[in-house]
């Protein structure tokens, strides 16, 4: 035992002097590089590290340094629609536009003797302090366990925390962020498949497949597209990079990434985890009340208000159309509101540059979902405010979910998709077209729902959601300020109602 602790405590010593032999010679050739990030390792617009790099994607400059340590696997990761340029000089990134004779390496270089020394050295000692370290701990184990067998133990009963929705505003704070999007800077984004373990396939469809991935000690999910669906990857990731798309309403983009897996390309697109599921599988089993249902309505509102918006700012935000709003694209959080996600098929619309960006992708939204001027083809295509009525469509469907699930006087209602009553499971767009276009049906509303102040304020904004005139249709913004009424009397009258108890 003691022969033991002695070797260890030599192996950690070597190992420490080492390291900060090799970190002092590190730490003498350090650069000074132009830094853009604003946080973390800048200071003043500037950071020291061994590598200064520049680097363009999609029209976003970034600049910084990063250690020897990443320097292979930033510098020469070969990316479409990706330049990168490194170099070893101080402020040699502080070009405004990169000089036309500089090129991308191709290929990494190899290391230098001294290098692969060290490194292999390090790898060496770690490895066999590894190795003592455990051997002591299960001796130790041993020892003291057979003392604790008929002990009384204090076991703590781990539970999903209610009201607290994971921010992963710590992961955030270990990288620098450009500010230009939402999610971490591009060069993390590009190793991010490397860094997370799947754990748990959650969820598959025609886009390919969900998972629950650990990342940093955090539960994330991620998206894995099918190759065919390259489009919506492409898209989604044009879209969560827009600047200020971040919202409590808006599903939390983390990164986006191609990684290689039985030599085929797997699209990820790395998102926060929201272990309660889509707004279509939490229904299947719960139910709610009514002040439940009304701040789950508002929070999709919300959601929905900013995406339509468009911010005319230093930072400007283009007004985006969701095209494909339904249940199973809407997640539940912990603390019981709702966050949209999927934007593969998004429109962007921006008035002050004057553009409407419909992208080339070729699938289409859910029949069961679609408006009777998208069923009819009649949609003006080169208008962005008929894709907007569209979703509104859409959003009296979610809501007309929501409310079958909601308790009133004791009764409530079997989950069902909209028009489960007229049309097939999975009915063709003939179908749909024929109910929804020649003979204008609804989805029912239950007596019980008008018995309600609030349920019968939604029913009413229901069907302000479904005129066959698009235009006459309310607004995502006329929706959340109704709401937000509501919930605001809602809250009075409860509290009204506690003091006069």
């Amino acid at each position: 035992m003691e022969r033991s602790s002695l070797l260890t405590v030599v192996l950690v010593w070597a190992f420490l002097w080492i390291s900060a032999i090799h970190a002092d010679s590190k730490d003498d050739e350090k650069l000074l590089c132009t830094c853009e990030n604003g946080k973390g390792t800048c200071m003043n617009g500037t950071c020291k590290g061994h590598i200064c790099f520049y680097s363009w994607v999609h029209g976003h400059e970034e600049r910084g340094c990063f250690s020897e340590v990443i320097y292979k696997e930033q510098c020469y990761s070969k990316f479409e629609r990706l330049f990168m340029h490194c170099c070893r000089e101080n402020l040699c990134n502080a070009f405004t536009t990169p000089p036309s004779n500089i090129k991308p390496t191709p290929t990494p270089p190899e290391l230098n003797r001294p290098e692969l020394w060290i490194t292999l050295s390090l790898l060496l000692l770690i490895t066999t302090a590894s190795m003592c370290g455990l051997v002591l701990f299960l001796r130790f184990r041993r020892a003291h366990g057979r003392n604790d067998v008929h002990g009384d133990h204090d076991v703590t009963i781990l539970k999903v925390p209610d009201g607290d929705d994971p921010t992963y505003g710590d992961i955030f704070d270990e990288f620098c962020t450009s500010g230009s999007g939402t999610g971490l800077p591009y060069l993390v984004q590009r190793t991010m498949a490397r860094q997370i373990s799947l754990v748990q396939c959650v969820g598959k469809g025609r886009y390919g497949e969900v998972w629950r991935g650990t990342w940093m000690g955090e539960s994330v999910a991620v998206k894995i597209f099918s190759s065919r669906d390259e489009q919506s990857w492409f898209r989604e990731t044009e879209i969560y990079n827009t600047v200020q798309l971040r919202h409590d309403n808006i599903l939390g983009f983390i990164a986006s990434d191609m990684t290689s897996k039985n030599s085929s390309t797997q699209l990820w697109l790395v998102t926060h985890f929201h272990e309660l599921g889509s707004l279509y599988d939490f229904l299947q089993y719960s139910s709610l009340e009514p002040e439940s249902c009304l701040r789950m309505c508002l929070s999709v509102a919300c959601g929905l208000v900013h995406l339509h918006t468009e911010i005319v700012s230093s930072q400007e935000k283009p007004a985006i159309a969701h095209r494909d709003l339904k249940s199973r694209n809407i997640l539940v959080k912990r603390n019981g509101q709702c966050c949209i996600a999927d934007l593969g098929l998004a429109v962007i619309h921006s008035q002050s540059h004057d553009y409407l960006d419909v992208g080339n992708n070729p699938r289409v939204g859910t029949k069961r979902y679609m408006a009777p001027e998208v069923l009819d083809e009649t949609i003006r295509m080169d208008v962005f405010e008929s894709y907007k009525q569209t979703d509104i469509w859409a959003l009296g469907l979610v809501f007309w979910e929501i409310s079958r699930r909601t308790i009133v006087n004791g009764i409530v209602e079997e989950y069902c998709p909209p028009f489960f009553d007229m049309v097939p499971l999975d009915p063709s767009f003939e179908e749909m077209k024929k109910v929804v276009c020649v003979d204008q049906q609804k989805p029912s509303l239950h007596n019980r729902l008008h018995s309600h102040p609030i349920l019968s304020a939604i029913a009413k904004i229901m069907k302000e959601c479904w005129y066959q005139s698009p235009p006459a249709r309310l607004t995502a913004l006329r929706v959340r300020k109704t709401l937000s009424k509501l919930d605001h009397d809602s809250d009075f009258s409860i509290e009204k109602l506690k003091r006069d108890i």
